[in-house]
């Protein structure tokens, strides 16, 4: 469960991304209910809050790089509301539960019609050579592949969980071709900072973790 702190200072972000907007305090408060409630479903390991703030971190070092600052902010918040291992359109139920909600706050049509966009460029991954605010929102997503010896078992045990319902040998061949197509991806990330110090990290823990299931004994 996150602690009372930990959703302070979530609670802080949301306020400040929505204050250019003057978004009715009581209306920004329930809004957030909503999202917080639907982070913490049953059956999210990764998928959670946790996640959110994660990118939102990594936004605020990478924001120099962005055009529209406060829509790859609301991005961060909606892409994954909706999660459901078993399904293949989270991304769009997301965008559209992002168009719905904002749109209740008054959110201008041009900023919600951005945001929608960039949710559903989280589904490939891929980014337009100019369009630098996907590039942001992504590299921030896949920015968990570079974290440190500890993080990154972490995440790779938490996506187990969250496919649980998959039998062990089509989790290693699923698992596997995802890792090997962040691999081909010449490079993984877009922005200039994150291709510097993230890429040689992302790339070597992904085939530590390929390696790992080969061999059948996990991180």
């Amino acid at each position: 469960m996150p602690t009372e702190n930990f959703m302070d200072i979530l609670f802080y972000n949301w306020q400040h991304t929505l204050q250019p907007f003057g978004v009715d305090q009581v209306a920004a408060e329930k809004a957030f209910n909503r999202l917080g409630a639907a982070y913490s479903t049953p059956g999210r390991y990764y998928h959670t809050l946790k996640h959110i703030d994660h990118i939102l971190s990594i936004i605020q070092i990478l924001q120099g790089y962005t055009n529209n600052l406060a829509a790859v902010q609301l991005a961060a918040w909606f892409h994954d509301v909706v999660y459901d291992t078993q399904a293949q359109d989270n991304e769009q139920r997301s965008a559209d539960y992002a168009f719905e909600l904002l749109s209740n706050l008054n959110i201008p049509e041009s900023t919600t019609t951005t945001v929608t966009r960039l949710i559903l460029n989280t589904k490939d991954h891929q980014a337009a050579v100019d369009d630098y605010d996907s590039q942001v929102l992504l590299d921030a997503d896949l920015a968990i592949l570079a974290t440190n010896a500890v993080q990154y078992p972490e995440y790779a045990h938490a996506i187990r969980q969250e496919y649980s319902w998959v039998a062990e040998a089509d989790y290693i061949t699923g698992r596997r071709q995802v890792l090997e197509g962040f691999l081909q991806r010449s490079p993984i990330y877009f922005t200039p900072l994150m291709l510097e110090f993230a890429e040689p990290s992302a790339r070597g823990n992904i085939q530590a973790e390929i390696q790992s299931l080969a061999s059948g004994c996990g991180f």
